[in-house]
């Protein structure tokens, strides 16, 4: 734990302060000892940022939960909106053409 706090700037106690927040779970060695991943490292370095800067641990940790989620549902939409593959596939749904924006299907406006 020491060695992965030095590597974001921090202390053993923030890393353990948000392990009780459970902003990041990290796995245990054979011996006990915990074992971060990079991810969770830079979870823990955003964190720490937050922290610096004066916001409390708690909300921190809520921040940074809700900047991951945004960062994810933002990945998901732009990979939803590609275009299907191949021409004239239509667009993600498999519809072609535009049903004139009021949602009726029989052409009547």
């Amino acid at each position: 734990m020491g060695r992965a706090a030095e590597m974001i700037g921090s202390t053993p106690a923030f890393l353990r302060a948000i392990g009780e927040a459970r902003l990041i779970t990290p796995l245990r060695s054979e011996g006990g000892h915990r074992r971060y991943s990079r991810y969770q490292l830079r979870i823990a370095a955003r964190a720490r940022e937050l922290v610096d800067a004066g916001t409390p641990i708690d909300s921190a940790c809520r921040i940074v939960i809700l900047e991951d989620q945004l960062e994810e549902a933002l990945r998901l939409n732009d990979e939803l909106r590609r275009p299907a593959a191949g021409p004239g596939s239509g667009d993600a749904t498999g519809a072609v053409g535009d049903t004139g924006g009021t949602g009726d299907t029989d052409g009547t406006a």
